[in-house]
């Protein structure tokens, strides 16, 4: 664990908390322009381009995505040291808003259902804060300002494009916030070390058989009690071959089969959501489902096409970096301020790929609107959704202090 020593200073915290809680009004201005008009996937050209203006004239080296509408910006500090990388994600999700509010999007069926404006807006605030620091920094930091994270592979793709060597050499610490519109309560922040989001793959089967007369099923091959014992079959088996201490939950969100009460159909369709918290876990799971499907299938005289889609890793902390955000969190905000999650979240995310390849730490930051109960509020991308762009300054001020501290930490 960090020792005081290796974290930033409470002057340099102080002073952090303070410039960010002066640009402020600028990146809530900046986050409601945003929310206004989200883009969804890899191309977001004017989402980009407003990146780009908040970044104008900053003393900023920026590289834009040759595959995506990325910005990959470089600030390098005076003094020699490391390269650290904070990351944004920036795309949308195909929802319609129902929020109600004056800045809701003017898009439809496109939502920053997720909170990927705020983490925008807290990025551009933590590169203005650091570049006024930039004298002082004993190394460089990496801006990743990311598409497609729900879901495109944004991630991969700008590591492919040179996004962790952006500053000449591999950076040596990566950190990513993400704003909570429940369950977290406002300006909160919390973390974990190791697992902190699940790995998400999807499993695709089609059971084909022999259609037929609805009267007469001995005459046919029916692939819908096959389906439904596969479904079935599937829940036994993550309750009977899985540790309860290394979990996976899989669940069958589409099912399919037929057109007509009295016809047999020749096959039956279903898809299933796979989430595990530990690559062993996860490379088991894809084995053991595939093998129930098709055992199943077997039993019942049908053939199986099954197939898993990957997804993204598992989200891992490392440990002396989870470690090192709770320590700069406590000192930024205060004991009361900082929880330890206790658990993994199950949901997913790409952050999990920079994760697999330099020592990384993923926070919560807690943005549900104040006066509201964050364990009833509408939660991540529900079309009711709001997040309060209030915590804008402590996103921007943590960043900043992420990255100052690793660096210092050499």
């Amino acid at each position: 664990m960090p020792t005081p020593d290796e974290l930033p200073g409470s002057d340099q915290l102080t002073d952090l908390a303070e410039g960010a809680a002066r640009i402020r009004p600028d990146l809530v201005a900046l986050r409601r322009e945003l929310h206004t008009e989200p883009e969804i996937g890899l191309d977001l050209p004017r989402t980009q381009a407003r990146i780009l203006a908040a970044l104008d004239g900053l003393p900023l080296e920026i590289t834009l995505g040759k595959e995506l509408s990325s910005v990959t910006a470089v600030l390098r500090g005076g003094r020699p040291g490391p390269n650290v990388l904070l990351r944004a994600d920036m795309d949308a999700l195909p929802v319609h808003e129902t929020s109600g509010l004056p800045y809701a999007s003017r898009v439809p069926g496109a939502m920053h259902a997720c909170g990927h404006d705020l983490h925008v807006a807290g990025l551009v605030g933590a590169a203005r804060l650091l570049a006024e620091r930039r004298a002082e920094l004993p190394g460089n930091v990496v801006l990743m300002f990311q598409p497609g994270e729900e879901g495109a592979g944004g991630a991969e793709r700008m590591i492919a494009e040179g996004v962790l060597d952006a500053a000449g050499e591999r950076v040596v610490g990566a950190y990513a916030l993400h704003v909570g519109a429940a369950l977290l309560p406002n300006g909160m922040v919390a973390t974990r070390p190791g697992p902190a989001m699940a790995a998400c793959d999807t499993l695709h089967v089609t059971l084909r058989g022999r259609g037929g007369h609805g009267s007469s099923p001995y005459a046919a091959l029916d692939p819908v009690p096959a389906a439904c014992e596969a479904v079935l079959a599937l829940q036994s088996m993550v309750t009977r071959r899985f540790d309860a201490f290394d979990p996976v939950v899989l669940t069958v969100g589409m099912l399919h089969a037929g057109t007509a009460s009295n016809v047999i159909p020749d096959d039956a369709v279903f898809a299933a959501t796979i989430r595990s918290f530990s690559p062993q876990a996860r490379d088991r799971v894809h084995e053991e489902a595939l093998r129930v499907v098709r055992g199943v299938a077997a039993a019942h005289g049908l053939e199986a096409d099954a197939r898993i889609e990957p997804g993204y890793p598992v989200t891992v902390n490392d440990p002396l970096e989870a470690a090192f955000v709770a320590g700069t969190a406590r000192r930024l905000l205060g004991e009361q301020r900082f929880v330890e999650m206790p658990t993994p979240i199950a949901g997913s995310e790409d952050f999990g790929v920079v994760g697999e390849i330099v020592p990384s730490a993923y926070l919560m930051l807690g943005a549900c609107p104040p006066g509201r109960d964050p364990f009833a509020a509408a939660y991540n991308h529900s079309p009711e959704a709001e997040f309060d762009d209030g915590v804008l300054d402590t996103g921007a001020a943590l960043l900043a202090a992420l990255a100052i501290g690793r660096l210092q930490r050499g």
